[in-house]
């Protein structure tokens, strides 16, 4: 079970510093890459000196943490981080990002705004956007860095392929996070023409679109279209301001019976809200992003932005599904080395009781790295499972034989240590002493299989043992001068019948064993494909239901905008509709066409394999 983590105060993820721009803080990665659970990541954005951290802090359930500061002066630099165990979701980490306010006249840099504007949103599953008084045209117009996002951010690293080909700003619905907005020190009536609405519904009105098609109403309509297009999941909330002025100036020291009712149900009501709502933090494809995986997307986006690229989300996945891939087979091979030492006691009494468990413990390990594994680039990291777990198999059986060797080897010893005496002694030189001598060698068999435990060479190490004294039973036959020559001949011929019986028998035990370990080997190819080829369906069902979900997100603003008078900006929506519709189809062929020739490259892999 993974660890969970507790900070006692925040840290600085992203500094913003003068002289070297945007800088990813080690003591925050390093606390990132000890958290192991999918995160739930909230972050919050918006005009510096808005009460962003006092929210912030109520999430975090503490009065202190992030800093709130006093004055005029913004108190967050950069972007600062919270970790701590999720309040409603058990194995998941909350991790609370506080930013650095917009609009700061002491940085005098937009460009920092815009970075930090983006990085909020690519690092977020939830971004909450802290304005004040009411959603009119100047609120709405300090939001004017969404209608820059498709100029910072890239969906793929290639450029478009034909002029069919979606905009990468079609498809960034898939990957940003919910949208909250939080309206501060609200003072009117929830109205919309003299009609009592809901907190939702004011911000639904306050994104309707103007009908007019004049520049002033294009302006108008821009912000609220790219709101509308990238954030279809939208939630609003009010506060009525918590406290006199005076006493704002020291808010986080206040008592309950200071603060007023309203703002404190209102705050209530909203960190339930964002507790219980929240998603967790996903990458495309669908993949969960844990702590670790998280502060390598930090340090990837903004080691693209100081080398003056833009981030690139197809990049970042690659570069992700390499290092996560690298690692889930690391530990899918030492889950798999670890359970082999746990439950293999060796020797083992037979071959096929080594490869039972073999096979379950493969099975877990196969789990573990379908589990975590990105799909890009699986082949080649499954193949490498397959082969790493081969060898260690192979060193198995190789010490459950030695095991077994070792034991037998160390019983015919013990055992056999009064004929020792005896051959010193000369008790079998005499007549009728072959007779003797068979019958204390029998004893010793006897005896010797009724040692329990000896393993899987306890026919092969007697067979050597009885044929290391085959010199010295005949040695012991021609003194026997008690013996006729017949005698002497019919025991010979019955010695030689029963050691080659016996060698027979070794034979044959060592056909069944190499048989056992062939059909093990093409058990374990058949789930490996099976376990790929569940993996690759799961991975396409996601990527169809994400199509399904523009689709569906398409057609409602569709709707809307046919209900609104927009006719044209309608069919040039439905154009879009169509052409994620012709890419669903796509999809949904190529993946029917290319799977099997996948499975095909793989199963001839594991013959290879085999044979080798």
């Amino acid at each position: 079970m993974a660890s969970e983590i507790h900070m006692p105060q925040p840290v600085c993820l992203i500094e913003n510093t003068r002289a070297r721009g945007l800088v990813v803080q080690q003591e925050a990665l390093q606390v990132l890459s000890e958290v192991t659970q999918p995160v739930v990541v909230v972050a919050i954005t918006g005009l510096y000196r808005r009460g962003k951290s006092y929210l912030m802090n109520r999430l975090a359930r503490q009065r202190k943490g992030f800093s709130l500061g006093s004055s005029v002066q913004s108190h967050t630099k950069g972007i600062w981080m919270w970790c701590m165990p999720h309040p409603c979701k058990p194995g998941h980490t909350l991790v609370l990002l506080d930013t650095e306010g917009l609009g700061d006249v002491e940085k005098g840099d937009i460009k920092n705004d815009t970075w930090i504007f983006v990085l909020t949103i690519l690092l977020s599953s939830t971004l909450i956007y802290n304005s004040q008084g009411t959603i009119d045209q100047q609120a709405m117009e300090q939001l004017h860095y969404v209608m820059k996002l498709s100029e910072h951010i890239k969906l793929k690293a290639a450029a478009k392929q034909s002029a069919d080909e979606l905009e990468d700003s079609e498809k960034f619905v898939l990957f940003f996070p919910t949208f909250v907005c939080a309206v501060r020190d609200f003072t009117l009536q929830l109205e919309v023409n003299g009609k009592e609405v809901s907190e939702d519904e004011y911000l639904e009105h306050s994104l309707k679109l103007k009908a007019d098609s004049g520049p002033e109403a294009q302006s108008y309509n821009e912000l609220r279209e790219c709101i509308r297009q990238f954030f279809p999941d939208r939630k609003c909330f009010v506060f009525e301001q918590p406290a006199s002025r005076r006493n704002l100036a020291h808010l986080e020291e206040l008592q309950d019976d200071e603060i007023n009712p309203e703002f404190q149900q209102q705050v209530e009501k909203f960190c339930s809200y964002i507790w219980e709502k929240s998603p967790p933090k996903t990458i495309p494809g669908g993949h969960v992003v844990t702590g670790n995986l998280l502060g390598k997307l930090a340090a990837t986006y903004v080691e693209a932005i100081q080398s003056g690229e833009v981030p690139c989300l197809e990049s970042a996945v690659l570069a992700l599904a390499e290092i996560e891939n690298a690692a889930t087979l690391k530990e899918a091979v030492t889950l798999y080395q670890d359970l082999m030492e746990q439950r293999a006691k060796l020797p083992t009494e037979t071959v096929q009781e080594l490869l039972e468990l073999h096979t379950q413990c493969e099975q877990e390990a196969l789990e573990l790295f379908m589990a975590r594994a990105f799909k890009e680039g699986i082949y080649y990291f499954q193949a490498d499972l397959i082969h790493q777990v081969q060898a260690i198999k192979v060193k198995f059986c190789k010490d459950n034989e030695q095991a077994s060797r070792d034991k037998c080897e160390a019983a015919l010893r013990e055992l056999s240590q009064d004929m020792e005496r005896r051959i010193s002694d000369g008790v079998y030189s005499v007549a009728g002493g072959y007779q003797l001598f068979k019958g204390d060698e029998q004893a010793v068999v006897e005896k010797y299989w009724k040692v329990p435990g000896k393993g899987v060479k306890a026919h092969a190490v007697l067979q050597e043992f009885l044929q290391s004294r085959k010199t010295l039973a005949k040695s012991i036959l021609n003194t026997d001068l008690s013996l006729t020559e017949k005698d002497k001949e019919m025991k010979s011929a019955q010695d030689q019948y029963e050691r080659a019986e016996q060698e027979r028998e070794v034979q044959r035990k060592e056909e069944a064993e190499e048989k056992q370990k062939l059909q093990d080997q093409l058990r374990s190819r058949e789930e490996h494909v099976l376990r790929l080829r569940k993996k690759l369906e799961d991975c396409h069902e996601k990527q169809l239901e994400e199509h399904q979900m523009m689709i569906r997100h398409k057609l409602e603003e569709e709707a809307v905008l046919f209900k609104d008078g927009f006719h044209e900006k309608a069919f040039c929506m439905r154009r879009v509709t169509s052409k994620l519709e012709e890419e669903y189809c796509s999809i949904r062929s190529r993946f029917t066409s290319w799977i099997p020739v996948v499975l095909s490259v793989l199963v001839a892999l594991a013959f290879v394999v085999i044979r080798l």
